[in-house]
């Protein structure tokens, strides 16, 4: 399976165990290097998802309406992968982008979210219950054909469409990655929002057993369930 890092800082994390459990072997493609990173405006050759039996796009800094060409590349590989059944899990802006290359809008959340938030699945087996992780200042709208199966009052949290599901929270979040979150330009992101990086760091531990236990359920779900469409 092969991840897709639209961001050196957004690596997979819990997801690469999750799907390792489940008994994938593990490749990544930097769509964005750290070297591009200070400058995104550029275009990408992306690798042929017909080579993989599962593609995940994972988070960005960035926004989908920022229009970067290899925002447009990433969202053809995305359209060829669903037209062959290539099964696809998008994080965050992984699951903007399958959204807005399936048909659906991403726009600006009137609330943004940071933190740990509940959502409300009508799939439980595919969205466990329990707090999940986000940080996103977008929204997407489920593209046509795709059944929402969770959302909260702020956003649409998860579709179903095809052997595709996108995310809008990030189920691959442990301390680790929220550290490097907070090095980068997210402590200046949480104070805006009148946030502290201290609390969220304490209610990340509270939340790590639970949240390994539930991205493996996920995962595990997605493979079982969604992927086998």
């Amino acid at each position: 399976m092969l991840f897709l890092y639209n961001d050196p800082t957004a690596p997979e994390a819990m997801l690469g165990d999750a799907f390792t459990e489940c008994g994938y072997d593990v490749a990544t493609f930097e769509v964005v290097s750290a070297t591009q990173a200070g400058d995104p405006a550029f275009d990408a050759t992306m690798p042929d998802p017909t080579a993989y039996d599962v593609v995940v796009p994972l988070g960005s800094r960035w926004g989908v309406n920022d229009g970067f060409g290899w925002m447009d590349s990433e969202a053809a590989m995305v359209r060829d992968a669903h037209a062959a059944g290539v099964p696809m899990l998008g994080v965050c802006f992984g699951g903007q982008l399958i959204a807005h290359a399936l048909g659906g809008s991403v726009t600006r959340s009137p609330a943004p979210e940071v933190g740990w938030f509940d959502v409300d699945a009508s799939r439980t087996e595919l969205v466990p219950g329990g707090p999940w992780f986000e940080w996103h200042f977008d929204r997407f709208t489920v593209p046509p054909g795709a059944v929402e199966i969770a959302r909260n009052a702020n956003a649409s949290q998860a579709f179903v469409v095809g052997a595709t599901m996108g995310l809008q929270f990030h189920p691959e979040v442990d301390e680790g990655l929220l550290e490097m979150w907070l090095a980068g330009n997210g402590a200046d992101e949480l104070a805006a929002l009148g946030l502290d990086a201290d609390r969220l760091r304490t209610a990340t531990r509270a939340e790590l057993e639970s949240a390994t236990k539930r991205v493996h359920a996920l995962v595990r779900a997605f493979v079982d369930g969604v992927a086998q469409a």
